[in-house]
């Protein structure tokens, strides 16, 4: 695989944009050039979870400044992440494809626990090697997340629904603070946490640290102010809520330290803080300098240098989901061997990645019924937790698994408006043709076989006298041409 000398990700985060470019060396990262803006995209969200058009005309001149700092930079070396807020917006289908032409790139939507992943990774990074477990939280604008992990490696991940922007907007709106309205959020914020306070709880690790601008602005505010010598403390925490409560208005609240862009949303991050430390048993939390981005940028990194997250988890659901390793690589072969013959050019690396890995987890779906098992197989690609996949990528392998056989006019995808791009196409025509060949569990043996694929027609010429001894396979061959036809494309075999 190809290796890049300069890396890119852009952090769609709930409160803030961020854009992060580096240089690589070896596996080391080292900054070029950094852009952040407070956009509030979580504070753009209806009632009904709809991102408001001013919010949406905020982002999107963002994400077109963000894009000109892009040009010039190879594709594959740049990964752009949205979190919580678009994970939520019920209109995000229609804002994301006006983003990724303002910004000139895909964007990714992950999960909540691969976005603590990302955050591990990248705080990790920093940290001076330890054998100690250790606790991170992220209090972004729209979640929290919350991750245990030993030196790179995280163990236990989480992440909840509450973050600085709505528990600012729910429980201090206007910007007035009292005590009836601190208790009620410390207490909203508790009851979340309440839910993974076991896994989390101190003693469970020997360390604390925050990490992302909720964390690091409370450190400013405790040091700066004398509430606390160092990092984050329960004592200072509890003295701060006095000055808050004291003040009545976050604008009379005057305290060195307090940014004009951080404002707004402390009192919701505060509220936060204050819950996880009371129900977690934490007394003091360090802040790490480093938070998501990064963590794309060493995720980026990985891929490059054959340490795919993807790739570990691809084999660890062979493993967990008992997968039959020969017939899942007999697949894997044949389809790329068909894809070989197509031309290797008629799809891109990527393609083929995302056609190697659903070869290698067709029948995931037989570990929960062999009746209609490309279903399982698709809803458990599609909504198991998988580091490494942003929701784009398993909706992708959740296609191509459930397409994998039966009659294709009754998936949307291939509806005239569905809008399948001809690459999945071709992608779904080989995983088919490859499952139907090897559906004795044996190898095909295929010395010589040809492929012609063009526009809306598929064809397949296989070795002479081979369908004759195979009457099963001609037989699915002819249902498969059946399929094929009722979605308006032609496949001819001979």
């Amino acid at each position: 695989m190809k290796t890049y000398d300069t890396l890119a990700a852009v952090d769609l985060g709930s409160n803030s944009f961020r854009l992060e470019v580096v240089r690589v060396s070896g596996d080391q990262l080292y900054p070029l050039d950094s852009l952040k803006e407070t956009v509030r995209l979580a504070g753009g969200l209806t009632d009904d979870k709809q991102l408001d058009e001013a919010t949406q005309t905020r982002a999107l001149a963002c994400l077109h400044r963000f894009g000109e700092r892009l040009r010039g930079l190879s594709p594959e070396a740049i990964r752009c992440v949205g979190t919580s807020a678009l994970r939520i917006a019920k209109n995000a289908d229609i804002f994301i494809p006006k983003a990724e032409i303002a910004l000139g790139h895909p964007i990714e939507i992950v999960a909540g626990r691969e976005e603590a992943r990302l955050i591990y990774l990248g705080v990790a990074h920093s940290l001076f090697p330890s054998p100690d477990k250790r606790l991170v939280v992220d209090i972004g604008g729209g979640s929290t997340e919350f991750i245990i992990g030993q030196g790179l490696k995280p163990l236990e991940r989480e992440s909840l629904h509450m973050g600085c922007v709505n528990f600012s907007r729910r429980f201090f709106p206007e910007g007035v603070i009292d005590k009836a309205s601190m208790k009620a959020a410390e207490t909203a914020a508790r009851a979340e946490v309440e839910r993974i306070a076991r896994e989390f709880s101190h003693g469970n690790w020997q360390q604390a640290i925050g990490s992302s601008g909720t964390a690091r602005a409370l450190r400013e505010l405790l040091e700066l102010n004398g509430l606390s010598d160092t990092g984050i403390t329960a004592h200072g925490l509890t003295q701060l809520r006095s000055l808050m409560v004291k003040a009545g208005h976050i604008d009379a609240l005057d305290l060195v330290g307090l940014t004009r862009d951080r404002r707004p949303v402390i009192t919701g991050g505060f509220a936060i803080m204050m819950g996880l430390f009371a129900e977690l048993g934490i007394e003091q939390m360090d802040v790490a300098e480093t938070a998501m981005r990064e963590g794309i940028l060493y995720d980026l990194l990985g891929r490059f240098h054959k340490q795919d997250m993807r790739e570990a988890t691809v084999d660890e659901f062979m493993r967990r989901y008992h997968i039959d390793n020969q017939q899942a690589a007999r697949v894997n072969r044949v389809a790329l061997k068909l894809l070989s013959a197509a031309g290797g050019e008629a799809a891109s690396e990527n393609d083929v990645q995302f056609l190697d890995w659903t070869a290698r987890l067709h029948e995931i779906g037989l570990s929960v019924s062999h009746g209609g098992y490309h279903r399982h197989s698709a809803y458990i690609l599609e909504n198991a937790d998988m580091p490494g996949f942003s929701r784009s990528d398993q909706s992708r392998l959740a296609l191509l698994a459930r397409a994998q056989r039966g009659a294709l006019n009754k998936l949307p995808e291939f509806a005239p408006e569905g809008g399948l791009p001809d690459n999945d196409r071709l992608l779904v025509w080989l995983l088919r043709q490859a499952v139907i060949l090897c559906r004795n569990r044996a190898e095909p043996r295929l010395p010589d076989i040809k492929v012609e694929t063009s526009g809306r027609r598929f064809r397949l010429t296989l070795p002479e006298g081979w369908l004759e001894r195979r009457p099963l396979t001609r037989r699915a061959l002819e249902d498969e041409s059946v399929h094929w036809h009722a979605v308006g494309i032609k496949f001819l075999f001979a």
